[in-house]
């Protein structure tokens, strides 16, 4: 965990500091004498937990929270250390997680830091299931595209598909192991093979990325694209556009296509 000494006494500064560098759980600390150093602190770097020393009573300190509130993001946690009864002082915020009493021993200010740290893994651990689960609905989810065949249900895999070619109401998939008909626009399989790296290259043409062998321009402003099975396809001007997407997981290839 990150953690800010506020504290305008050097004495205390330099006793807190002492403290907190015996912790094996932080990562980063800092000092500062007044809330406007340690505010300007902050729009630097953030800051798990503040350690406020309100020896004066400075309404500063107060400020300085109020102005951490208005911040974006995770809030820190606050210890406030005193020498005055914690019914004696205002509210400092919802954040503020323990009041040390001065006189206070090191013992003391590690049991506010361990309150702290419980709550910084919480809010981390939180925080990364967040994310994992916001990258878990961009991951494309396993397909299966299911053909009619001799009677049977044949189950294939997107990567199984070198190019699909429009034909009236089907679909003709392209394949090393064959070619199979299927029941579906090009449009409507255009959007769901998206995720799966497929390209439309032609109104009535996809290819797939993985697949594309050699791609050669013309002098009529087109290209001409072979796959991995030898199989060779226009990409017309409308679509050509769509090779820049190609372009980008190909070592060398983002300045391509540039326009």
């Amino acid at each position: 965990m990150r953690v800010m000494v506020l504290a305008d006494e050097p004495l205390a500064r330099t006793t807190l500091e002492n403290v907190v560098a015996q912790r094996i759980d932080v990562e980063d600390f800092a000092c500062a004498g007044d809330a406007v150093e340690a505010l300007d602190k902050f729009q630097n770097k953030p800051y798990d937990v503040v350690l406020i020393d309100v020896d004066i009573m400075r309404n500063s300190d107060f400020e300085f929270v109020a102005l951490l509130n208005k911040q974006n993001g995770p809030q820190p946690a606050i210890i406030v250390i005193t020498p005055y009864y914690q019914d004696t002082l205002p509210v400092f915020n919802r954040n503020t997680i323990d009041y040390v009493l001065k006189p206070f021993s090191d013992q003391r200010i590690h049991e506010a830091l361990n309150i702290a740290a419980r709550r910084t893994a919480n809010e981390r651990a939180t925080s990364l299931m967040e994310i994992l689960s916001r990258l878990k609905n961009l991951v494309p989810r396993p397909l299966k595209i299911a053909i009619k065949s001799e009677g049977k249900i044949l189950f294939l895999e997107p990567a199984e598909i070198t190019a699909i070619e429009a034909q009236r109401n089907y679909a003709l998939l392209q394949g090393p192991s064959g070619t199979y008909l299927l029941r579906e626009s090009i449009s409507a399989l255009a959007e769901k093979l998206k995720p799966y790296g497929f390209i439309r290259i032609h109104r009535s043409v996809l290819v797939n990325t993985a697949c594309i062998q050699e791609i050669e321009p013309s002098l009529a402003g087109e290209y001409l694209l072979r796959t991995t099975e030898g199989k060779e396809y226009a990409v017309s001007r409308t679509y050509k556009r769509n090779l820049r997407f190609a372009a980008h997981i190909w070592m060398g290839g983002d300045e391509l296509f540039a326009e």
